[in-house]
């Protein structure tokens, strides 16, 4: 797993960017711009172009990679174990962060998909088909645990450094907030005993709608709600503290509801996402940095007359690394030639406070 030592090591070893490029996570420190997996075809050629990519990205100075067990049906995992464990850096160095919670295909995606969800997981008994929303998405107990140990097994490490729940909002489409609230504690539960045992350290959620839409969206989960829920959790396995660290979200120019749309109660009454996680020293990694690319062609000038950096890939993911609570930008870096001109862009500052709140006002 990645530890203090080696992560600090490696920031040392990598001391030309700029002030604020490498962040805390824990007593680690990590890079503020991070490797996804996402995109790409489950193919030989895809697979190889990706170790490069990963390789090149941790020489360079990025050390958080980010997958899924469902990401090009296991593919992405089983590229990112191979380059994490035998790749040009120490394994410590690099946090290494998946998801389970979408039914993921092995290699190739099947001819009857629906045959195979039933032969692999429901006629098994990992899944129940009451907890199975869409035909593909589940986060019952007993079924996390079973993905954990999957993506263990498709990494090839002892301990993943951040295991997230992956788009519990899913749920809500055929279930109630509170039910939703109570499955993930009682999933929370079993990372709480996964965490004590050392199989992984942190664990959080991954989202796409659910905590930057209003309270009265049919996609929104609270995040403070959230934050109790794994706290209670922790308490129930008589852990000192929660292992809840992390929370994945979309943002971007296009995309900043996170910050922009107050719906969860803190301390001194609603607030965003991004503030609600700041304030209560949660890691927020962004998905969505660049749209998936869309926004290389170009920002609003206003914006883009704020932001340093020579491309628009560039100043994008300076902008995903500028607000409150951001840990590390996630951006797609499906082949080596996107890395450079990735982490070129941790070269310059992003916004302060005060520049990116007056890009709101």
């Amino acid at each position: 797993m990645a530890t203090q030592s080696a992560t600090w090591a490696y920031r040392d070893d990598h001391d030309d960017f700029a002030r604020t490029y490498f962040r805390r996570f824990g007593d680690c420190v990590v890079s503020s711009i991070g490797v996804g997996t996402y995109l790409g075809d489950p193919t030989d050629e895809q697979d190889e172009r990706y170790r490069e990519a990963i390789a090149d990205a941790l020489r360079s100075g990025i050390n958080v990679v980010d997958t899924a067990i469902n990401y090009r049906h296991q593919r992405s995992e089983r590229v990112v174990g191979d380059v994490v464990r035998t790749g040009p850096v120490d394994r410590e160095s690099v946090l290494v962060a998946t998801k389970g919670g979408f039914v993921p295909f092995d290699e190739d995606r099947p001819d009857d998909p629906g045959a195979y969800v039933g032969s692999e997981y429901l006629d098994t008994g990992i899944v129940d088909s009451d907890d199975l929303v869409r035909g593909h998405h589940c986060i019952a107990p007993a079924f996390i645990e079973d993905q954990l140990d999957r993506s263990l097994d498709n990494l090839g490490v002892d301990t993943i450094d951040l295991y997230y729940v992956h788009n519990p909002e899913t749920q809500l489409e055929a279930n109630s907030r509170a039910a939703v609230y109570d499955q993930l504690e009682a999933t929370f539960e079993r990372l709480e005993r996964r965490r004590a045992a050392g199989d992984i350290r942190h664990y959080g959620v991954a989202t796409w709608d659910a905590f930057r839409v209003p309270a009265d969206h049919d996609s929104y989960l609270s995040l403070p709600e959230i934050v109790r829920r794994a706290q209670s959790a922790a308490a129930t396995v008589e852990n000192e503290t929660t292992g809840f660290r992390g929370v994945q979200l979309p943002f971007n120019v296009q995309m900043a509801d996170a910050f922009t749309v107050e719906a969860h109660e803190g301390a001194e009454g609603t607030q965003s996402a991004l503030w609600f996680a700041h304030e209560a020293e949660l890691s927020v990694f962004t998905s969505a940095s660049i749209m998936q690319g869309e926004l290389s062609t170009g920002l609003p000038d206003d914006i883009a007359a704020r932001l340093d950096g020579d491309t628009s890939v560039q100043r994008s993911i300076n902008f995903a690394r500028s607000p409150p609570g951001v840990t590390s930008a996630l951006v797609g870096m499906g082949s080596p030639e996107h890395v450079v001109e990735n982490v070129a862009a941790g070269r310059y500052e992003p916004l302060g406070a005060s520049a990116f709140d007056a890009v709101f006002e």
